[in-house]
């Protein structure tokens, strides 16, 4: 298709992406501000802004307030297998401390978490799930997560308090395999992953520690584990940014009788 048949924002879009690939601006580097870019391509601010928040959406660049557009740390999103990631040999991948870590490390990146623990009264909902009385204290992991130098996610992990407490899994560095590898060990595996996914606006709380405009959206993802009895023994909030993460899941359907 002709150039001139091509929607200007579409194709000042698509040229900008190209220099972004080639690395003409590369990762967490500087971009002309919005009023500069349109200033420079001779044309309206809202086409400029437009441009800006196609890429944006993309995950291709950022923008912080108070101090300009950036292109992203992290070129292309993170893949968040939701049906591997799971499976032991994934989350103990060369001495892995869980899924989270195995996946950043498959790309080339160096996952890392700061971890705070407490004992604490789940949210209700969470109490629910995990079948225990609005008042009990379960045990709490709130984390934020790194690759490299960007925080990608936040997550909060809870676990009734009369199967955590006093284990491993109150201690900073859980072991190869993460919680559900400790679990298993305790006697409670969990053979079963329920998730549910919602979209939604970012607290300012989470938008500030994602370093996020409080206008873009994030997955809240709450992950529940179940044993074997069907007890749900671990649940887990997770919150990613949408431009950083896209979600993958499959299953066999319609499988022929043995």
């Amino acid at each position: 298709m002709e150039d001139s048949k091509v929607p200007k924002v579409q194709r000042l879009a698509a040229e900008l992406r190209d220099e972004i690939r080639r690395g003409v601006y590369p990762p967490r580097s500087a971009l002309l501000k919005v009023r500069e870019f349109a200033e420079e391509k001779g044309i309206a601010f809202q086409t400029a802004r437009d441009v800006y928040g196609l890429l944006e959406d993309e995950g291709l660049i950022v923008s912080r307030k108070g101090k300009g557009t950036f292109v992203s740390p992290i070129l292309g999103k993170i893949l968040r297998d939701g049906t591997g990631r799971y499976i032991k040999a994934a989350r103990e991948e060369d001495g892995a401390r869980g899924a989270f870590a195995s996946e950043i490390a498959r790309l080339g990146m160096t996952p890392s978490s700061a971890t705070v623990i407490t004992r604490e009264r789940p949210p209700t909902r969470v109490a629910q799930l995990l079948g225990i009385h609005h008042s009990a204290k379960a045990l709490a992991r709130t984390r934020t997560m790194r690759s490299d130098d960007t925080v990608v996610q936040l997550a909060v992990s809870y676990f009734p308090g009369d199967i955590a407490f006093g284990t491993q899994l109150e201690e900073q560095d859980t072991g190869e395999g993460g919680s559900k590898s400790r679990l298993a060990e305790y006697g409670h595996a969990q053979v079963r992953i329920r998730e549910t996914i919602d979209v939604r606006q970012p607290t300012k709380a989470e938008a500030d520690a994602l370093d996020i405009p409080i206008s873009r959206s994030v997955y809240e993802i709450t992950h529940m584990g179940l044993t074997r009895e069907g007890r749900v023994v671990e649940v887990c909030l997770h919150i990613l940014p949408v431009t950083l993460w896209s979600l993958s899941y499959e299953w066999p359907i319609d499988q022929p009788a043995t």
